[in-house]
Order: structure tokens, then sequence, then C-alpha cells
């Protein structure tokens, strides 16, 4: 078993198959398929299941998939001590992350660092139990997992990253309906829309307006995410948010408020004991930098009177109006 073996088997599990494998890899398609015959010849194993003409990966190939990209991962950060961080000139970096923190800041911090570092390359798995998350990680599957506190730091590292902001986000002209901010003992009687229960975000909503002497009254249940605010938007109840899901929310129309006491859920990051690779750590280190400038415009905004949720806006529309700049300046 060597390198270009393991380097052609998750080519073809990425791909769904040998004949995109072999364009990626821009190898002939027989030499790819004799390299993986020959991988499961020295494993004395299958690792596909031939059906047709398509490959389905069988129970011993699944097992392979997290330790061949950790295997991957570790000759790439070995490479990547020889030379210098700064140039950045490719690498792939693995994250699982609770479903709603993929949305945010996830997908923030991915954008901004794929327009520092465009040869970089990310693949994302979304779940949304804690254990998940944790399983991918530990199976070398996924290299870094985003999560939030309290970190299962057994058999991981683990660190703190962010505080998020949490908001309530209400159906379009309810503005009168709503106090600024919401006190959150007021909330008993309000019809929430919410993902299901035992995921990590629906346990940490309940827990949080129940240490505030709410039960919450469950209008809608949705397993996926993304539903909860277009329900909201057309009606369907309020939802407990991201702060910038709230502003996403604003744009459509939406009555966003913040809550008292305000409310936050801080997030973190774990990851294998052990060295990172070269991009995953600077991905760190860039979304620590994102999440710090986003926070002293706030703060800067709101020592000027404005209010939490309006500052974040102006923060937001700042930010924006950069990205269009450099975008402008790049396409002349």
């Amino acid at each position: 078993m060597d390198l270009r073996q393991m380097e052609y088997f998750l080519a073809v599990v990425d791909n769904g198959g040998v004949t995109r494998a072999a364009e990626q890899l821009r190898v002939a398609q027989p030499s790819l398929s004799q390299a993986v015959r020959k991988l499961e010849k020295d494993l004395g194993i299958e690792l596909f299941h031939r059906v047709g003409r398509g490959l389905v990966l069988a129970p011993a190939g699944e097992a392979l998939v997290g330790p061949a990209r950790a295997i991957l991962r570790d000759v790439a950060s070995a490479a990547s001590a020889v030379r210098d961080v700064g140039a950045m000139g490719g690498g792939r970096i693995d994250i699982a992350s609770l479903s709603d923190l993929s949305s945010d800041p996830l997908s923030v911090w991915v954008a901004k660092f794929r327009r520092q570092y465009p040869d970089v390359r990310f693949h994302i798995e979304e779940r949304d139990e804690t254990a998940d998350v944790v399983a991918l990680v530990k199976s070398g599957a996924c290299e870094l997992g985003i999560l939030s506190l309290p970190l299962p730091t057994e058999e991981l590292d683990g660190e703190a990253l962010i505080d998020q902001h949490l908001v309530l986000v209400c159906p379009p002209g309810t503005d009168a309906r709503w106090p600024d901010p919401v006190p959150i003992e007021s909330l008993s009687r309000a019809p929430f829309v919410m993902g299901e229960r035992g995921t990590a975000t629906r346990d940490f909503i309940d827990r949080t307006l129940r240490l505030h002497g709410v039960e919450p009254d469950v209008a809608v249940e949705v397993r996926q995410r993304g539903a909860v605010l277009p329900i909201v938007l057309a009606g369907g109840g309020v939802a407990i948010m991201a702060l910038r899901s709230g502003l996403d929310a604003m744009l459509r129309g939406g009555v966003v408020r913040e809550l008292s006491p305000r409310l936050t859920r801080p997030m973190g990051v774990v990851h294998r004991p052990g060295r990172i690779t070269a991009a995953s750590t600077e991905f760190l280190a860039c979304a620590r930098a994102s999440f710090e400038e986003f926070a002293q415009s706030i703060a800067e905004h709101m020592a000027e009177g404005a209010s939490l949720v309006e500052a974040a806006k102006r923060t937001r529309d700042e930010g924006d109006r950069r990205m269009r700049e450099e975008n402008a300046r790049r396409s002349a």
C-alpha cells in the first residue's frame, strides 16, 4: 500500500467513479482501475462493490476513507513544514461542522479565506449532532470540527474560537409587536419555528429559554434548518437565529430584535492531537482575525449609539461594499 494508491482510492470515492477520477487525476482510466485492484489485493479485501459499470463503497472501503485522508494530510503537513507557509500554493481543508454553524460563521470564513488563497480547496460535512461531528474528526475523515462549547475534547484537542450572537427573527410587518430589545422571559407565548428536538442547536435554545422560565411553544418543528427562516418570513412563527442570519432576514423584510439579556453561543474547534496542516492553521488564524474585525466594527458603531442589530447591519454593509470594490478592481 503506497501514497499513490491512497490518492487514487480517494479520487474514486470523491468523484463517484473511475472515469471522473481519472479525468481529475489526468491518468489513464485502465491505470487507475489497476491501481485500485492492486490496493484491494494488497489489503486482501474488497473496497468497492462492482454494480454494473459503477462502483459502490464496500464496508471495508468506508472504513478506509478516514485513515486514507489522514495519511495524505500528514504527508502534506510534513511537506509544508519545509515550505513558506505564506506561499499557500494549494491544499485541501476538510471540515465537519454543526449544520447551523456552517451557514454562520463558517461560510463567511471560508469565503474570505478563498479570496486570499484561491488555490486552497474545501470539503465541508454538515451534521446536526455533536457526536457525529466528533466521529468524523476522530476517524480522520475531517481534519477540523466546528462545534458549540463545551467542546468534547476526549481523544481530541480543542480550543474556543468566538462567541456567536443570537437574535430573535420575526415575520415582516410585526415591528410594533416586539420591543427592542425583547426580554427573553416575555417569549412564553411566542410561537417558535425550530429544528428537530435532540439536535445541538435545538437543545441549546430550549435550555436557554427554560433557564429564563420560558417553556417554548413550538408551533413548527422542521428537520431542515434551512427551512426555518422561510417559514418565519412567511408568518409561521418566530425563531432564535445567528446574528448574520438575522441580517439576511432583514433584507427580506424580517423584523430582527436583540434579546435581553444578550444571548451568545460560544463555539470552538476540535482536531486530532498533533500538528494540523499549514492550510488549516492559516485558516483558523484568518477566522479569528475575521471575527475580531467584525466584533470591533460592531463595538465602534454601538459606541456611536447604534443597537447591536443596527451596528451589525452597518458593519455588514461596509464589508459588502469593500468586497464589491475589490471584485471590481480584480475584474478591471
